[in-house]
């Protein structure tokens, strides 16, 4: 049995980085850039007005001629003399003789003129070209998360694709006799499986939305045939359940008959101790404890640990924080513990119902407060280590 450290460590010297793509700006929400991003225009590409109202070629005085009108999208050369003013509107090329934009709000509008109440300052309200970002600028580097506001932004350059990281394939393979689909009367011995539709949701949350589902029976034989036809189509495999020591449990030897390393099995932990990591060639896999908030604690410390990695992220764990206990706590199995928690004001309060198998908590938590193993007692008010559930 390893500690926390040494298996994030070795999940970390066990992983690599995907191969790249190009795709389209549309689907690379939440990948990672493979590549420094250039952008091929100025942006905005030209003058551009910020605001409604009227662009003037200032002659000092307060009136003016209203000679033309320029609305957003029209390309039209406007020429202007001193004392002219064009009414323009939001996003609208401004004329190059132009020499400030004033707000509609600040003109008395006459039939063919204009008076001007205050005159603003030369390039008021005006956008210059390449204000935003210049042509030829290295503008998102290399690592950058592309969120909604990236996707947005580079589509605005006119750009449909780029180089990413790939996102790996995942599988998740949900074991156990007692599992019962949701939606079905529920029979005597039988629970509802959730495991895979929990691992899904948080699959999703780094990007990942295709995701292949198995079940499997308690049997050795069909564990373990399972196993390889997932493992034959997939880059990542996640195992929910058979891998603790009862007389049922199929999944490390199945992993063994499929010629998967172990890199490491049982971390000193609660909850998730039965943890498995192991690699067949350049594919990996988590076999994770059956207990739906083992399962969850394991995917977040440890398995997106790994995929963040493998797709590129450059801060690839859970962002960590400190904050006082409102109770004290007391750790007297020797094990580091992860106990579901609310941080709110810089406090942390941590909830009842750590059980392994208790979800009700976890729902309404936004952190995990880590407690390492050599912890024996946190006393009220002392600070202590979180790990930040909201990413």
């Amino acid at each position: 049995m390893i500690s926390v450290e040494d298996a994030l460590g070795l999940i970390a010297t066990n992983i690599s980085l995907t191969e790249t793509e190009e795709v389209s700006v549309i689907e690379a929400l939440q990948s990672v850039l493979a590549a420094d991003l250039v952008t091929p225009i100025n942006m905005p590409p030209f003058r551009q007005s910020a605001m409604d109202g009227y662009a003037l070629r200032l002659n000092g005085k307060a009136e003016y001629n209203l000679i033309e009108e320029a609305k957003a999208g029209d390309s039209k050369s406007i020429k202007l003399e001193p004392g002219d003013a064009v009414r323009i509107f939001t996003g609208a090329l401004v004329p190059d003789d132009a020499d400030t934009v004033v707000i509609q709000e600040q003109v008395i509008k006459k039939v063919d003129k204009i008076e001007v109440q205050k005159l603003p300052e030369p390039a008021a309200n005006i956008r210059p070209m390449g204000e935003q970002v210049k042509k030829g600028e290295t503008v998102l580097q290399k690592g950058t998360v592309l969120n909604e506001a990236a996707i947005g932004f580079i589509a605005g350059l006119g750009i449909t694709s780029i180089k990413v990281f790939k996102k790996p394939t995942v599988a998740i393979l949900a074991t156990g006799n007692e599992l019962q689909e949701p939606g079905t009367d529920l029979k005597p011995g039988s629970i509802y499986e959730s495991n895979a539709i929990m691992l899904t949701a948080a699959l999703r949350r780094v990007g990942i939305d295709q995701v292949k589902i198995y079940k499997a029976k308690d049997d050795y034989t069909e564990t373990k045939e399972t196993i390889k036809t997932a493992l034959d189509k997939v880059d990542v495999l996640l195992i929910s359940g058979g891998i603790s020591v009862g007389d049922y449990d199929f999944v490390k030897d199945a992993l063994t008959e499929n010629g998967v390393e172990e890199i490491f099995y049982k971390v000193n932990q609660k909850p998730g101790k039965p943890l498995f990591f192991g690699k067949k060639a350049n594919k990996i896999v988590f076999a994770l404890p059956g207990n739906p908030a083992s399962s969850l604690t394991c995917f977040y410390v440890y398995v997106l640990t790994a995929l963040k990695k493998m797709m590129g992220h450059e801060q690839f764990q859970l962002e960590k924080g400190k904050a006082k206990v409102t109770s004290a706590l007391n750790n007297p199995t020797g094990k580091t513990l992860f106990l579901k928690a609310i941080i709110k004001e810089g406090k942390a309060t941590v909830l009842t119902g750590q059980a392994s198998s208790m979800l009700n908590s976890y729902a309404v938590s936004n952190a995990l407060v880590y407690i390492p193993e050599e912890i024996e007692v946190v006393n009220e008010g002392d600070e202590v280590e979180y790990l930040n559930l909201i990413f």
